[in-house]
Formats: C-alpha cells, structure tokens, sequence
C-alpha cells in the first residue's frame, strides 16, 4: 500500500533533506525501479505549465476590443520572447521559437518550484540530462542539414589528428548545459535545506523570503535564461547562420 503522507513528506523539501527519494517500486522486466520526487515533482510542473497555457489561450481567444490584463501580459512575453530568438539566431529562429519558448518555460518553472516547497526537477542531474540530451539532438540535426559532408569534415579541422579532440568537444556540449544547469540548481537546494536545518527558530523568519527570491526566483531565471541562450548558439552556429 502506498503511504500517502509519507509522500507528501517527502515531495515537499524537509529540514537539511536534499535528496531524491523512492516513493513507489515498480518491476520492470525484472528489476525494480521507483517513482521518485524528481518525477512526481516534474509532474506537477507540466500540469501547471499546462493549465496556465489553457488559461493564455483562452484569455487570449476572448480577447475582441479590450484585452484583460493577462491576455497583454501573454502577448508582451511572446514579443519578447520573438524578439529573444530573433536576436540570437536571425530569421532563421523562427522554426525554433516553440522549442526555446518550451524550454525555457519548463526551465523556468521548475527551478522555481522551490518557491512552492517541491525540490525543483532540474536539481536532480537526470532531468538537465535529458534536456541537454534533446538540445543536443537538434543541434547535430542542423549541423547535418545545413553542413552535409562539412559537419563530418569539420571534425578533421585543422588537421586529421584534432579528431579525437573535435569529438570530445561535441559530446562535451550536453555534459557542460546539463552540469550547468543541475550545479547551480542543487547549490541553491542545498543551501536552502541546510538553512532551514541548521538555524535556530527565529532566523527562519522573513530571512528565508530574500533566501528563496534569490536562490529559486533569481537564479532560477537566470540559469533558463542561460539554458535558452546557449541553445540557440550552438544552432545557429551549426546552421551557419547570419544574423
């Protein structure tokens, strides 16, 4: 039987706890494997990026003569985030402006879900894997498809015996966005949990609120914004684009 409070402690990050916990085994072809914090967390996160989505939506659909003040505020963050990719990648990021609107987003919203008192998804290093790992997918992609032969060739550059270097720096990409993003997620998660552990009662009060705008609102946005960037970089650099 599954303990609901049991779960529900551990979902929400206890004093000096930082950890990823089993909450549920499953056997799976003959090994056990467990439904964690990191994915029941990330869960919620994709149901609130979702239900905000259908709320933009609708807003935005309902919207005639005068807009609400979501509806403005939904299309002042697509302008933005238009002209984000514009400035980075050109004319050509058009066809990447849903993935880095998503990314970011999901980025985002996670790493600020300590404000909510989940242990952020992207503290655990595979979630930033993952992502890293699709970022770098669609990088090859576009090197593929707009180098041909050159994105072979390019790994021969300057001369033959920089293969194993070139390689070692393609593959090194995922592993450097990923180690970034989780390195900087997990010190705030971990500082948060060792000052709520470690303190005595009364400097638990107010103190924590800057703790928290800066370590899961601040840096949170920073490190998607980060995330974003890079991202569009490594594309546009394999596209061979000019902006």
């Amino acid at each position: 039987m599954i303990n609901g409070n049991a779960i529900g402690n551990d979902l929400v990050m206890r004093e000096a706890d930082f950890y990823v916990h089993e909450l549920y085994p499953i056997n799976f072809f003959g090994t056990t494997v467990y439904i964690t914090t990191t994915h029941v967390c990330t869960l919620i996160v994709l149901l609130a990026i979702v239900i905000l989505g259908i709320m933009a939506r609708r807003s935005v659909m309902k919207t005639k003569d005068a807009p609400s003040k979501f509806a403005t505020g939904v299309e002042i963050a697509i302008t933005t985030l238009l002209n984000f990719v514009d400035g980075s990648m050109g004319k050509a990021g058009k066809k990447y402006v849903n993935y880095v609107g998503a990314l970011f987003v999901f980025v985002l919203f996670s790493n600020i879900s300590g404000l909510f008192g989940l242990r952020p998804p992207t503290a655990d290093y595979g979630t930033t894997l993952c992502i890293a790992l699709v970022t770098f997918v669609m990088i090859q992609y576009a090197a593929i498809r707009y180098q041909k032969w050159g994105a072979l060739k390019g790994l021969f550059e300057p001369i033959f015996f920089f293969f194993p270097i070139n390689v070692i720096s393609e593959f090194a990409t995922p592993v450097s966005l990923s180690l970034r993003l989780f390195g900087n997620v997990l010190a705030g998660t971990v500082m948060m949990a060792l000052y709520y552990g470690m303190l005595p009662v009364f400097m638990k009060i107010g103190i924590p609120s800057a703790l928290h705008v800066y370590f899961d609102l601040f840096s949170g946005a920073i490190q998607a914004y980060v995330f974003c960037m890079l991202t569009m970089v490594f594309v546009a650099d394999k596209r061979k684009v000019e902006s």
